[in-house]
């Protein structure tokens, strides 16, 4: 999937192709569990999540992964050790199958973000 033109993240999950739609639904519920006080919104074409109008988080599924990007410096340094064996961009693990999402890892990165204030870089 390139970039979606949706204006929300409801659209944006529409657009995303059914058999590859489970993956990213359940990234989605596990940021409305654990980002309490941030907004959804799509930005860059992919859908994100917000506080204060700062980004801290988005996540999309690509033709060939799943990204998972994290804007917090200090979340990504904190964990950075998680994700061994995952491919990983700049602040993004890139999960190639969907049944190889870290749902555990991604509940704690979410965490750690909730808990955080302040600039994200």
């Amino acid at each position: 999937m390139v970039r979606s033109g949706a204006d929300d993240v409801d659209g944006h999950m529409t657009g995303v192709p059914e058999e590859r739609r489970a993956a990213p639904a359940e990234v989605r519920r596990l940021c409305r569990e654990e980002l309490t006080g941030f907004d959804g919104v799509v930005a860059y074409g992919t859908p994100a999540y917000e506080r204060d109008g700062v980004c801290a988080i988005a996540f999309a599924s690509r033709k060939q992964y799943i990204s998972f990007s994290l804007m917090r410096d200090d979340v990504r340094t904190a964990f950075e050790e998680r994700p061994a064996g995952q491919d990983t961009g700049k602040g993004c693990p890139r999960f190639r199958r969907p049944e190889s999402i870290d749902h555990a890892l991604s509940r704690d990165l979410l965490k750690a973000t909730a808990a955080r204030t302040g600039k994200t870089r």
